[in-house]
């Protein structure tokens, strides 16, 4: 009898589409950050010059729109810095950062355990429903 060996399942791409945008500092950046990104593997770009802004597609189990603008900044390009712009960032690199711990966390039946755990909590509790009357007074008539 033949055994069947499974290989482990290639999980399915969470697919990001966000847009960088630059800062009107240095012009020519925008064609140089996308030449830049160009040449790294599982990013699609597409510049739109004219609006000072890259479109970035990638899959977040290989990158992460905080390590993409670390790298550019750290290349020396100047990102956007109005307050909006850091609003959605910082809620982009959250949401994000969350989305990828929640990959790495094993999966598990939240509703048994958690009745379990509240059921446990309950028990030990002192609460309203205990009556402190002995029983065969309750059952007196």
């Amino acid at each position: 009898m033949k055994r069947s060996v499974e290989t482990p399942r290639k999980p399915d791409p969470i697919r990001k589409e966000r847009v960088i945008r630059f800062a009107e500092f240095r012009p020519g950046q925008v064609p140089e950050a996308a030449d830049f990104l160009g040449g790294l593997a599982g990013l699609e770009i597409a510049a739109n010059i004219d609006e000072r802004s890259i479109a970035v597609v990638y899959d977040l189990h290989e990158h992460s729109l905080e390590e993409i603008e670390s790298v550019l900044e750290d290349m020396g390009f100047h990102l956007e810095c109005s307050l909006l712009n850091k609003l959605l960032r910082a809620l982009i690199y959250y949401s994000e950062e969350t989305e990828i711990h929640n990959l790495d966390a094993p999966r598990r039946l939240l509703k048994k355990s958690q009745n379990e755990a509240y059921t446990r909590a309950w028990e030990r509790h002192p609460h309203g429903d205990h009556d402190d009357t002995p029983p065969e007074w309750r059952e007196y008539r």
